[in-house]
């Protein structure tokens, strides 16, 4: 009796702690330790393997495994199979690194991981790859640094397909893991969002709930920069535009600007035309409906990018409910493909000098070879202000020799350190403008910003900010600083991010904060009625007052 009551307790004692697993805690672990192994394991990163195939050949025994033990011993059997790694003495460092993105603690706290599945996993961290990586690249010569090389080009990607989907998602949640350097200021946790997301992966609902998941997961990285293409997405939302451009003030939508005056004028559209319902929904509902597809850092620049979800369309007309002169009216207006739209861009003086001597240049119609002449005509202004509310041309160093009595640092790098996977290195110069120059302008420099001002218009906006008598003036930017890389994730999926960081000297960062202005001045509804440039007029009154 008593060995019978013993045996029933050694049972009891063993189904407790061999719980079952869920597929997706199987194959969140298996996504973190095919990505972990791609980019540490020498005998994986050397390219001898067909690392593609090596997860097709290990999910179906994942997907076997019914506890954790067993599933620990899936996982370690596979590492065994890769070969033996040579333990190295000198594998530790002394640099310094930024580790606000670098965490391998998943290592010992994963439930579904034996102690010698952890102690296997740390062993290979401590004798990881010290040559060149086969699936990644990271130089400075120029060229986009950042590179994802190697990897398998499937001639057809369908959507039916279980492993398919999931090397989709495999290999975009690993490039995020160990090669984004703004993980760390995600709203969410980026773990969280792979058990998260894990489901629409392994189990869709539709073709359309997996292309659109494909979608959803590039935009959690909360980076402008970040969003993942795909030719499904005009089948969805659409293809077909309105002949206007539309900002979204106090949650309405309104004209700012045509794109062609006479495809509006079919539909009688005007600037200053508030948009209130779009077939039967109101602003505020399109918008919290659609923003999980909408990229952005910072909500100005979520708002600045969400137009197509809520005004794209597949049919030839769209109703909308608008106001106009204080009337509120519901009418039909005309959408078109992109190529009918026959868009209209204005010209631009590229700088001109305003009542009181101050002078005013469009910096996106400057080019280098115009630096000469601009210097020429506007030295001798008592002002000048430099509209960077759209990207500009690579003039930041020849306008900075011009603004700054001797160079100035205005810009620190973090880079990645490709055979240390997650951690990041301050690249070693920071980098200066200006030259020492005696004749270096003296009035005051204003320098417009807003959402539009993304990535280079950043950059270039934190190489002004070190004139010496510079004030910013307008709203928050992109908040997206630092080179956009794109690539395909697998075949008809392109995405791209933010690849290196991107700070101010004392290491302040920009990314989802942008360039913070002196003077906050947003455009109003009534101000863009009245056909003002309301942040211009701001700055022409610093210029004359200095406040």
């Amino acid at each position: 009796m008593k060995k019978k009551l013993l045996i029933a307790f050694v049972l009891l004692f063993q189904i407790s702690f061999s719980k079952p697993i869920t597929e997706t805690q199987k194959l969140a672990a298996t996504c973190k330790v095919w990505g972990f192994l791609k980019y540490y394991h020498p005998n994986v990163t050397d390219g001898s393997k067909n690392w593609d195939e090596q997860l097709f050949q290990i999910l179906p025994k994942v997907e076997e495994a019914q506890t954790s033990e067993a599933f620990s011993q899936v996982i370690e059997n596979w590492i065994v199979s890769l070969g033996e790694i040579k333990k190295q003495e000198n594998v530790k460092t002394k640099k310094e690194y930024f580790d606000k993105n670098f965490d391998l603690s998943w290592f010992n706290k994963n439930e579904l991981f034996s102690k010698s599945l952890s102690k296997k996993l740390k062993f290979i961290e401590e004798n990881r790859i010290q040559d060149k990586q086969y699936y990644v690249d990271f130089k400075l010569d120029g060229g986009m640094p950042l590179q994802f090389k190697n990897e398998v080009k499937y001639t057809e990607f369908k959507w039916e397909d279980k492993k398919m989907r999931l090397l989709a998602l495999f290999r975009y949640w690993n490039y995020i893991e160990y090669f984004f350097p703004y993980k760390y200021q995600m709203d969410e946790n980026w773990d969280k969002v792979l058990t998260e997301m894990l489901p629409r992966f392994y189990a869709p609902e539709s073709e359309k709930d997996f292309v659109l998941a494909m979608r959803e997961i590039s935009i959690k990285l909360n980076d402008t920069h970040a969003s993942t293409q795909m030719p499904q997405l005009f089948e969805y939302f659409g293809d077909k535009f309105i002949p206007a451009d539309v900002s979204f003030i106090d949650e309405k939508a309104i004209v700012v600007s045509l794109k062609n005056d006479s495809l509006a004028k079919v539909s009688d559209i005007k600037i200053g035309d508030v948009f209130t319902r779009v077939n039967g929904k109101t602003i505020a509902e399109l918008l919290k409906e659609n923003r999980k597809y909408v990229e952005g850092s910072n909500e100005p620049s979520i708002l600045k990018n969400a137009y197509w979800t809520i005004f794209n369309g597949k049919s030839d007309a769209v109703e909308v409910e608008f106001i106009r002169n204080g009337k509120s009216e519901v009418k039909s207006i005309k959408r078109y493909k992109y190529q009918n739209l026959k868009i209209q861009f204005p010209d631009r003086e590229k700088w001109k000098i305003l009542e009181g001597n101050i002078g005013y240049v469009n910096y996106d119609a400057l080019d280098e070879s115009d630096v000469p002449a601009l210097i020429s005509a506007l030295n001798n202004t008592s002002a000048i202000i430099f509209d960077n509310r759209e990207r500009p041309h690579d003039v930041m160093y020849a306008i900075s020799d011009w603004l700054n009595p001797e160079p100035k640092e205005f810009v620190k790098f973090l880079d990645p350190d490709v055979n240390y996977p997650g951690r990041y290195l301050w690249r070693n110069e920071t980098l200066k403008c200006g030259k020492n120059n005696p004749e270096y302008y003296k009035g005051k420099v204003i320098v417009l910003i807003n959402e539009k001002a993304v990535s280079h218009a950043e950059f270039n906006a934190m190489s002004l900010q070190t004139a010496p008598k510079v004030k910013i003036i307008g709203s928050q930017t992109g908040g997206a600083d630092g080179a956009n890389y794109g690539f395909p994730i697998i075949k008809g999926f392109y995405t791209s991010f933010t690849c290196y960081g991107v700070f101010y000297p004392n290491k302040k960062e920009t990314q989802r904060i942008g360039i913070v202005p002196d003077i906050e001045v947003k455009p109003t509804i009534l101000g863009i009625q009245q056909g003002k440039d309301e942040v211009l007029e701001r700055a022409i009154l610093f210029a004359k007052n200095g406040k």
